[in-house]
């Protein structure tokens, strides 16, 4: 479920932002044509499960999703908007009822016509609860969904969404629980994506080996190795890919992968680690990348452990948060490529489309002494500890959480207030967290999905959204989404969702810490590089000589 504000009024604010601010390199597009055949090489980390569309929610799976599948959406590379890709039309008159019609023309790589069941079967798979599908969630305005996927505890009765119905080969009917005006612009999201028979077939062997409709195949993947995607020849969109296929390369420490960027064993590193943003522009020039992007990392707490779900421990988080120095840490270990957040949401979306620079207040602003009452009051560190986990292998999380203690620990004159806690690989440290293995506050880095506000609040905060990976419940915020995403009027489901974010921060349901830029450096056989506003390559158009 994501959006309730119109997808392209919020996108163009995303543009005029990311034209205003951008800034490092970025080759001109029409900078040679390229070989067609050529095989780049790009950094990447093994996602956390295998590529099913709607059980993958995470950036390194996500990055593939994005090259092997098309939907009825896809979101603009460049101003993030909501455009149609295999949707010739999708009509409504009450926005509750939409008649979706799919372009002719459309194949998976292995020779299946896309047609109008190849996205109804993929999205009541998605939606059923005995196919445990991380996204299940975002089928959950679709009629029926109670029965499908009951989230009561009750017994799945029914194992196909009423609100689906195929009504011929390439046309098809989603009919929602109530309305949704916005309901088109979640469809560029990667678990509405369709899905060809063979994955119902052979479901082991298409998992082995996925099956998708966009520019790339896979061709092979070794994990902790390497995954190699070639261009689809046939590919019917007009978005082919301008190089011959990526091979991407696992890399347990960004580091590494930054040296074989400069000693030209790696053509790309889409997350330039931060122990070498002050070299970054010197070693690479403009083939160095700093652009905003739609992501805000926090700190979510595990609100199933009792210790964190008190009305004290309330006051603890906010404790906390006022014990941490962000501006400093943005500058110093960062290099300005990080902005300190003062709200929920991204720069990104613009005041207009929901972000409010104003909104933590007080609340985001380092205070030792209002810190250090704050805690006390609220009853003190739990345990008398604060422990921050964090994945180990990608990015420079550890730099970033050591400081963060560092922060909490001069601020509250104990050199054993808080300590990091490194996990080795993302797979096991998202385990953890899907698992309730946290004890403390651990590292939550959301990417947007599109810029919608929405987008930043519903999937992180709803009760039992599909990120909400702290079990963070609250009726008031709930209901205040609810009300957004049925508002028609943009305006008015802004305001509402703002509302919904003020819950969040009188709960201090997370702390914000930093907006993120996208950072990348490429070698010099690359031309055409960019991210889009998700802070992902867009690989299609990059060109190799």
């Amino acid at each position: 479920m994501r959006g309730a504000t119109h997808a392209k009024w919020a996108a163009s604010a995303a543009a005029v932002v990311l034209a205003a601010t951008a800034c490092g390199g970025g080759s001109d597009s029409g900078s040679g044509s390229g070989d067609s055949g050529a095989v780049l090489s790009s950094s990447w980390g093994d996602p956390q499960n295998p590529l099913e569309p709607a059980n993958t929610n995470e950036v390194q799976g996500g990055k593939v999703l994005d090259m092997v599948f098309r939907g009825l959406k896809r979101y603009d590379p460049e101003t993030g908007e909501a455009k149609d890709m295999l949707a010739e039309k999708i009509e409504t008159s009450d926005s509750q009822t939409f008649d979706i019609t799919v372009k002719d023309g459309w194949t998976f790589s292995n020779g299946e016509a896309v047609t109008a069941k190849s996205f109804v079967d993929a999205w009541n798979y998605g939606a059923s609860l005995k196919n445990n599908q991380k996204n299940a969630y975002f089928f959950g305005y679709i009629e029926g969904y109670d029965k499908v996927h009951p989230e009561d505890g009750s017994a799945q009765t029914a194992d196909t969404l009423s609100g689906l119905k195929v009504t011929g080969d390439r046309t098809f009917t989603v009919k929602l629980s109530q309305k949704f005006s916005t309901f088109p612009d979640t469809l560029g999201y990667a678990a509405f994506s369709p899905l060809p028979q063979a994955f119902f077939d052979d479901h082991a062997a298409w998992l082995d080996k996925p099956v998708g409709n966009g520019p790339y195949t896979i061709q092979s993947y070794s994990k902790g190795s390497q995954m190699s995607l070639r261009k689809w020849d046939d590919y019917p969109g007009d978005d082919k890919a301008q190089n011959g296929g990526v091979d991407l390369k696992v890399y347990t420490d960004n580091n590494t992968a930054y040296t074989d960027l400069l000693a030209g064993n790696l053509d790309l590193v889409d997350d330039v680690p931060a122990a070498q943003l002050k070299n970054a522009k010197n070693d690479l020039g403009d083939r160095y990348l700093n652009t905003p992007a739609g992501i805000i990392q926090t700190l979510a707490f595990p609100f199933y452990d009792k210790d964190w779900d008190t009305s004290g421990a309330q006051k603890v988080r906010q404790g906390l948060s006022r014990a941490i120095n962000r501006k400093q840490i943005t500058e110093t270990i960062f290099q300005n490529t990080r902005t300190p957040a003062q709200d929920w949401t991204s720069p990104v979306l613009g005041e207009d489309g929901g972000f409010d620079p104003e909104l933590c207040g007080d609340l985001c602003d380092y205070d030792p002494e209002e810190a250090k009452k704050l805690i006390q009051e609220g009853g003190g560190l739990p345990g008398g500890q604060v422990t921050i986990s964090y994945n180990a292998d990608t990015g420079s999380h550890g730099q970033w959480v050591n400081a963060v203690c560092n922060s909490i620990n001069n601020a509250l004159g104990n050199t054993k207030a808080c300590v990091g806690n490194p996990v080795g690989t993302f797979a096991d440290f998202r385990n953890q967290i899907t698992q309730r293995k946290m004890s403390g506050p651990f590292r939550a880095g959301w990417q947007m999905d599109y810029p919608l506000i929405q987008n930043f609040l519903q999937p992180l905060y709803y009760t039992n959204a599909s990120s909400n990976d702290g079990q963070w419940s609250n009726k008031q915020f709930d209901q205040l989404v609810d009300q957004a995403n049925a508002e028609t009027d943009q305006g008015k489901a802004v305001d509402l969702f703002q509302q919904a974010e003020e819950v969040v921060r009188d709960n201090m349901a997370a702390i914000p810490l930093w907006y993120q830029n996208g950072s990348a450096g490429y070698s010099q056989r690359l031309s055409n590089v960019k991210l889009n506003p998700f802070s992902v390559p867009v690989y299609n158009e990059i060109k190799v000589s």
